[in-house]
């Protein structure tokens, strides 16, 4: 039997984009079958019922694609 998955949005950061059906492209804090919480970007349905596969980022790697980010798109 499959091992249930349960995640906990711990905190909404930011919608970067959504779609006419509701989808969201939302930056969030999560924390996946009790572990410590991550950061990701991921998409997520209306009342968060369902994702898709996403981006988890550890603190370090959110402030490296920080500055790229500050030295790509300023």
């Amino acid at each position: 039997m499959a091992k249930e998955i349960n995640c906990n949005i711990t905190r909404e950061i930011a919608v970067l984009s959504s779609t006419e059906s509701g989808w969201q492209l939302e930056f969030n804090e999560v924390a996946w079958n009790d572990g410590a919480p991550k950061l990701e970007i991921r998409r997520w349905a209306p009342n968060h019922e369902k994702c898709n596969r996403g981006v988890t980022l550890s603190e370090e790697e959110a402030k490296k694609l920080l500055s790229a980010l500050q030295k790509e798109v300023i």
